[in-house]
């Protein structure tokens, strides 16, 4: 018995070796198939921050490029990265914000919606999402392409016991990290969206510490490329790569490397395995079911600044720039160095006539003595001529062609108007321009967005089984405590509405508008209270509705006596404003929410009470 349970152990063992080599050599085949596109996004990352006198050599590598003489000028005139700046500044002007719209008005659904929007709301704050969002955006704006990672994370959360041997225990969380695209290895390079990749492959440097404290296993740690995952040990130490790059790097660690496939015949639950170092870590289904009708797909979602067809991976508007960039330094440089010379001089000396070497090292200073061997000819300048005009003329079309390429005119990169438009309504259509231009990269930011949201409430719907307790907006405004588990969550009954954040001054112009329109005005041209208060509110004055309006107030105790009428009766008291809490009760009759024939026969006689204190008072 002890021997075949030896062999079985023996047979699993080399089963698991044989898994662990198998997936490292898919990764390395993956990496070797994209060798040519992380080339692309490092000479874009060396563009964007200033080292722009670099290409990619034939042998593939990233060199340096030497200067033809060693008086030629190299200077960096960086139009890249500004650009960069701008969208960016433009990106999360547009940033979405996700709400949920409930399918129907009936008090279920809109109960749904308010607690699916409370619980993006809870989730975007704790994980300060418009960081990662930031983050990602740079990542796709660089190189084309970034990624979300949406998973649950057991280590948060709040504390809910411990275990036997102390530690304590979370009830877990979302967890939302931005990706870059050197740690995303698809199956296929010409997938054109993420539904399309069978199985994707997610690497990344770590140290050896933290593999043993995630998996319990003991790895060999060597240092490491934390862009190309490529191994930097030598026989001499660390040996600095052939470019020149400072490329960052990690000590004693290992690649972590996670393979998601999708569910197929051989495995209908998917399956994801991770191996470091040829050592086995984990096997076993796809872990979340954070898919449309709770089906198990994978946990990234694709970010792309242009999209590329028949490409994985998208493309960036640096790509275009890159050339622009190379001609614009060029000009530039030759130009400085024939205004040098038009300062400084060419000077012609016959040979043996001067100290050939005095001269060259001081150079012509102003007070300078010149002695020169007598019947020589005086040393003199060269008539360099004049500055030729194609200089300007070239660098002006250079400019203009960054406009042309970047998508941003001078208005929203420098704050220059050129074509001397002075109306609010024409500048106004000039901005608009600029953010039509960036269309695509907007509707990528949004729909990634919104399918993070849809993943987040789906991992809330798998992993909340116990009750949880949410600080939610209540519909009257009111800050209220609300118990939920994962049966109160409908996922994939909701719809998503991916607006945006407004600022207080567009939102102080959109509500002057409306009133210059009358849309605002009751059937006899007054405001009502609620109106009223509502404008200054928006307007910023919210201390006056604490101080004069008290209908407010009314509703609000209308809607908590709407809740206690579930459990029990409820009395009219003398001083509520009988009209509006019949109108608020009504309401609640009305919205098809209430199925218990017992509360909706509650309501209706603490109506009834109302109406009978209403006739009262009305004596």
């Amino acid at each position: 018995m002890e021997e075949k349970e030896r062999e079985a152990r023996t047979r699993e063992e080399k089963r698991r070796r044989a898994l662990a080599r198998e997936l490292c050599e898919d990764f390395a085949a993956r990496q070797e198939a994209r060798k040519s596109l992380e080339r692309g996004w490092r000479l874009n990352m060396n563009f964007v921050s200033g080292n722009q006198y670099c290409d990619i050599s034939p042998s593939g590598d990233i060199e340096e490029e030497d200067a033809a003489f060693y008086w030629q000028s190299r200077g960096c005139y960086n139009h890249i990265a500004p650009t960069i700046d701008t969208r960016m500044a433009r990106l999360a002007k547009v940033r979405p914000s996700l709400n949920v719209r409930a399918f129907s008005d009936s008090e279920e659904d809109m109960k749904t919606a308010r607690l699916c929007s409370n619980i993006l709301t809870s989730v975007k704050n704790r994980l300060d999402f418009d960081k990662i969002i930031t983050r990602a955006t740079l990542w796709s704006e660089t190189c084309g392409t970034a990624f979300y990672k949406v998973v649950w994370n057991f280590d948060d959360g709040n504390i809910i016991g411990a275990d036997e041997s102390g530690h304590s225990v979370r009830e877990g969380d979302v967890n939302v990290v931005a990706l870059p695209p050197f740690e995303i290895y698809p199956d296929s390079l010409t997938a054109e969206s993420m539904e399309e990749v069978k199985s994707l492959i997610h690497a990344k440097a770590v140290p050896v510490s933290e593999i043993k404290e995630r998996f319990g296993a003991e790895v060999a740690g060597r240092r490491i490329d934390e862009f190309s995952f490529a191994p930097y040990a030598a026989a001499g130490g660390w040996k600095r790569p052939s470019d020149g790059e400072a490329r960052p790097c990690l000590e004693n660690a290992e690649i972590l490397i996670e393979r998601y496939t999708r569910p197929n015949g051989q495995y209908p639950e998917g399956r994801l395995e991770i191996a470091a170092g040829e050592t086995l870590l984990y096997e076993g289904s796809l872990p979340y079911r954070n898919g449309d009708r709770g089906e198990r797909v994978l946990p990234f979602i694709r970010q792309t600044c242009v999209p590329l067809a028949g490409s994985f991976f998208g493309t960036s508007v640096v790509d275009r720039m890159i050339p622009l960039q190379r001609s614009y330094n060029a000009v530039r440089n030759r130009k400085h160095e024939f205004l040098n010379r038009l300062s400084m001089g060419v000077i012609a000396v016959e040979d043996g006539a001067v100290d050939a070497e005095e001269l060259a090292e001081d150079g012509l200073y102003p007070g300078k003595v010149l002695v020169y061997r007598q019947g020589s000819p005086a040393p003199g300048f060269l008539d360099c001529g004049k500055l030729p005009a194609e200089f300007a003329e070239e660098e002006e079309r250079l400019s203009a062609e960054f406009i042309l390429v970047s998508g941003m005119s001078e208005i929203s990169r420098n704050s220059a108007n050129p074509t001397h438009v002075t109306s609010a309504v024409g500048l106004q259509l000039l901005i608009d321009q600029d953010t039509n231009r960036m269309r695509m990269s907007v509707e990528s930011v949004e729909r990634a967005v919104k399918e993070a949201g849809k993943q987040i409430l789906h991992l809330y719907k798998q992993f909340a089984s116990a009750r949880r307790i949410l600080r939610m907006t209540g519909t009257g405004g009111h800050t209220e405590l609300y118990y939920f588990d994962a049966s109160d969550i409908s996922a994939d009954d909701v719809q998503f509405e991916t607006g945006y954040d407004r600022t207080p001054e567009q939102q102080k112009e959109d509500v002057l508008y409306l009133l210059s329109l009358g849309l605002l005005k009751e059937a006899d041209g007054s405001f009502s209270d609620d109106t009223r208060n509502k404008l200054l509110d928006a307007l910023g004055y919210g201390s006056f509705e604490n101080a004069r309006d008290i209908s407010r107030l009314h509703l609000r105790k209308a809607e908590r006596e709407n809740v206690a009428l579930k459990e029990g009766d409820a009395a009219a008291d003398e001083y509520d404003d009988h009209a509006l809490h019949i109108c608020e009760h009504t309401r609640a009759l009305l919205s098809g929410g209430e199925e218990d024939a017992a509360t909706k026969e509650r309501i209706v006689r603490h109506i009834a009470e109302h109406r009978k204190r209403q006739a009262e008072r009305n004596k």
